[in-house]
This record gives C-alpha cells, sequence and structure tokens, in this order.
C-alpha cells in the first residue's frame, strides 16, 4: 500500500487484513519535502506583497508555515486564508490562532467552490502555495474570476529510495497517485509485473499505470466501490481463495 500506515487502529485496512487472512504493509513510494529558501526566493516573489493566501491542501500549510520560519518571514494579523475546505481551515490552527474574521473555509473541498467566496474579498492580492507537479487550472480559474493572484511553488514531490528486494514476495501493490507509478518505475527500472497485481485509486493513478506498460488489476472509485478499502475488500471475495 502506497501510502503512510493509518494512524487508527479501527482503519478498514486492519479489518480487510483480519477477515481474508492477508498482510498489508504500508509504505510510501513518494514524499513531499519544502523547496529550500534559495529556491524560493528565485521565483521572486514576496510573501508580503500579498493580503490573502489560498490553501488547498494541509501539505500546502505545512510547507509554507515551514518556509516562511527558513525565511525568517512574519506573518503579519492582517493576513486572510481561504481554504478549501473546514478541515483544511481548522489545520490552520497548527499553526495560527482560528479567527473566523480571517480564516474562510470552502463548502466542498473544490477550489471552484471557493472562488466565489474569494470574488467576495475582489481587493485581495492572493498568494496560493503550489506542489512542483501542477497544472494551469487555479491559474486560469483565477484570471477569469480577475483576482490578482500569484502561484508560487514551495514543495516539491520526490521518490523514496527502496532497496532491489523490497518488493520480492508482495501479490498486490497498490498506488494513489502518478508520482507512486513514476516512484515505482526509478527505483525498480527492470520491473517485471508477471502474476503480481496492482490497484490504483483515480483516473489519473490508473493511466499512469497503463502508460507505464504495466496490467491494471483493480481500480477505485467506481460506483460499487467508492473507496479503495471497498474495491480492495470486493477484490478479494472474488480472488483470495
Amino acid at each position: 500500500m502506497s501510502q503512510p500506515k493509518p494512524t487508527s487502529d479501527k482503519s478498514p485496512y486492519f479489518d480487510i487484513a483480519e477477515k481474508y487472512g492477508v498482510t498489508i504493509d504500508f509504505r510510501p513510494m513518494i514524499k513531499v519535502e519544502s523547496l529550500t529558501p534559495k529556491e524560493f526566493r528565485q521565483q521572486k516573489v514576496s510573501i508580503l506583497d500579498h493580503t490573502a493566501i489560498v490553501f488547498t491542501s494541509r501539505h500546502a500549510i505545512d510547507h509554507f508555515f515551514n518556509l516562511c520560519t527558513e525565511l525568517r518571514v512574519t506573518i503579519p494579523e492582517t493576513m486572510k486564508y481561504f481554504c478549501v475546505s473546514e478541515t483544511i481551515a481548522n489545520y490552520i490552527q497548527k499553526y495560527t490562532q482560528y479567527r473566523k474574521r480571517k480564516i474562510f473555509p470552502g463548502p466542498s473541498g473544490k477550489i471552484e467552490d471557493l472562488v466565489p467566496i474569494m470574488i467576495k474579498h475582489k481587493n485581495e492580492k492572493y498568494f496560493v502555495p503550489m506542489s512542483d507537479v501542477h497544472n494551469d487550472d487555479i491559474k486560469n480559474l483565477l484570471d477569469q474570476s480577475k483576482l490578482q493572484h500569484h502561484e508560487v511553488v514551495m514543495y516539491r514531490t520526490v521518490s523514496n529510495v527502496f532497496a532491489p528486494e523490497e518488493l520480492a514476495g508482495y501479490d498486490m501493490m497498490i498506488f494513489f497517485s502518478p508520482a507512486g507509478v513514476a516512484s515505482l518505475q526509478k527505483n525498480f527500472p527492470n520491473f517485471e509485473q508477471k502474476e503480481v497485481k496492482i490497484g490504483t485509486f483515480g483516473a489519473t493513478t490508473a493511466q499512469a499505470v497503463r502508460d507505464a506498460g504495466l496490467r491494471l488489476d483493480l481500480n477505485a472509485p467506481t460506483e460499487k466501490a467508492p473507496s479503495m478499502t471497498a474495491a480492495l475488500e470486493q477484490f478479494l471475495k472474488e480472488h483470495n481463495q
């Protein structure tokens, strides 16, 4: 399972392992790290030239505040924060006091549904922390809404390092992002799938498996299996003798 081990013992993955007599190992194929202060400065954008920050993920929050500390940038109390969901908005409390007058959560987790809230504050100058792997969807959306904004790379996705023998003995590998598939190719350039099953979550991850010339045996979400745990349980019911 190419993601971190669940922090709760009540995770459905543990129930599946016990119910079907399988072993599930959690080993992230990728990790996210901050840019260095030097790399950030090369983009020639000042955080303090902006009056609002747009957060699309917890990663963005972590790396924004960590990099601000390394850059010795003190965020003013007047700074506003626009978050795609209530969950992400609550996560800001890890770094700054939650004040309703300066934190604006979106209703759905989608940037499209946050934009109408941002338009109500059209005079703000928006700073959007991004990963090195991104498309122009957010930029185009904010351009169309005639908002002042800068998208700035603050963190990147890199492959974890695996020893040559670490994949030996596994019957299935499950990926949650195209970057995980890329990490497999980087760490194991001579990987031969043979009887190993491959599962993915999301259409782009599934396509990355196909583009790598590998066989896709399990994909979620589907109408019958909206989560990876539901899809995995369906698969084991059918195939685990």
